[in-house]
């Protein structure tokens, strides 16, 4: 069997050497070409990648790929892999579709039904016009959207390997939805995230199509190999605003940012976590820095130094949090000027798992102030 597993991206990376994995570069009709296979040969819709996201790479496999038995759709940073936590290789996907119709991302839970979740981020109007889409064009698919916004579970990324067959007929599907769609909303004043609409959009459709063709599903496991482009190129951003000693700069360029592009944030684009820790630092740094404490600045000028440094803040306080006053831990936080107002911004955001008894810990921290003649790293304490 031939089995091509596209992987769309929109910047360098790092491709699987297995050649079964194919880069597509999405959107390419607009940008500068990355020297992989583009979108924006034959058929293509690559100039509507700011709107479409990676589906603009789906629409181009759908148009332009048919010497292919099994197709894959992929992203830069995330694969599916087998119980090994490996990338899985072109004998393992054709056993999995020997006793199943797709594979899909392991499904996702959000807290609250689907269109409310929707509705957190998006316009939820847009997901309504599919609804009402979907009634004139598709109306035996109308059920299954309606169960598909009431229910929490969806798939996301649009992640997935089955028959050509399949995917022409779910592309067909999709497209001519979306396309409507397209004709019937106005996305001009959206922001750059925003903007990717009908990328949004498309995720719980795939659940609809499966949902209502009682196809067999086969959850894969997802690795998330990479941080998300925009992610890293925040942090990039900060740490350099950091290294310069402009606090007050990069806070307003990190929500700014943020505002802009809401995603990077998020556990699947924020692999490791950093942003709050991020967020949080700023702050504590501006406000040392407005009332002349030396802290985070006398610390370090590096922000990875300061991640790791903040990690240990939070460690002593959640040893001080059960009573464990330990030296070492006591002279992490004199020698290296720790100051109330990092204390207290630790504590009012760290989880009860974290630090269970945020008061002892806040009265041990100035216990160990006062024991060690330190009661300069107290400025601030009443402000807060």
């Amino acid at each position: 069997m031939n089995t091509k597993i596209f992987t769309m991206t929109h910047r360098k990376f790092d491709a699987p050497e297995d050649q079964i994995y194919i880069p597509l570069h999405v959107g390419r009709a607009l940008t500068e070409d990355l020297g992989y296979l583009g979108d924006d040969t034959g058929e293509s819709i690559s100039a509507s990648n700011p709107y479409y996201g990676e589906l603009t790479g789906v629409y181009w496999v759908w148009k332009n790929i048919q010497d292919t038995d099994i197709i894959g759709i992929c992203h830069y940073r995330r694969f599916f892999l087998n119980k090994d936590r490996e990338l899985m290789n072109q004998q393992e996907y054709e056993a999995v579709l020997k006793d199943y119709d797709i594979m899909v991302s392991n499904k996702a839970q959000a807290e609250e039904c689907y269109q409310n979740y929707y509705a957190q981020a998006h316009n939820v109007e847009d997901l309504f016009m599919v609804g009402k889409v979907i009634d004139e064009k598709y109306p035996d698919y109308s059920p299954y959207f309606a169960s598909a916004l009431a229910q929490k579970d969806y798939y996301y990324g649009n992640l997935m390997v089955t028959s050509r067959t399949l995917f022409a007929e779910y592309a067909k599907w999709l497209f001519t939805i979306l396309f409507e769609v397209e004709q019937r909303i106005d996305v001009s004043s959206y922001d750059l995230y925003n903007r990717r609409v009908f990328g949004f959009l498309s995720e719980q459709m795939l659940k609809v199509w499966i949902d209502k063709n009682k196809l067999r599903v086969y959850d894969g496991t997802i690795g998330i190999l990479a941080e998300k482009a925009e992610t890293v190129e925040l942090k990039l951003a900060m740490k350099q605003l950091v290294k310069m000693g402009e606090y007050t700069q990069a806070t307003q360029m990190f929500y700014e940012y943020i505002k802009l592009r809401p995603d990077v944030s998020l556990e699947l684009s924020d692999i490791r976590g950093e942003i709050p820790l991020i967020e949080q630092l700023l702050y504590i740094a501006v406000t040392e820095q407005q009332q002349g404490i030396t802290g985070l600045a006398a610390y370090s000028n590096d922000l990875n130094e300061w991640i790791k440094h903040f990690c240990r803040v939070r460690d002593c306080l959640a040893h001080f949090s059960i009573g464990k006053i330990g030296k070492a831990d006591e002279q992490y936080i004199t020698k290296n000027q720790v100051s109330w107002i990092m204390g207290k911004v630790i504590l009012i955001n760290a989880s009860k798992e974290t630090i269970p008894d945020s008061s002892r810990a806040l009265q041990a921290l100035y216990d160990v102030y006062q024991k060690n003649g330190n009661m300069q790293a107290c400025r601030g304490l009443e402000q807060g």
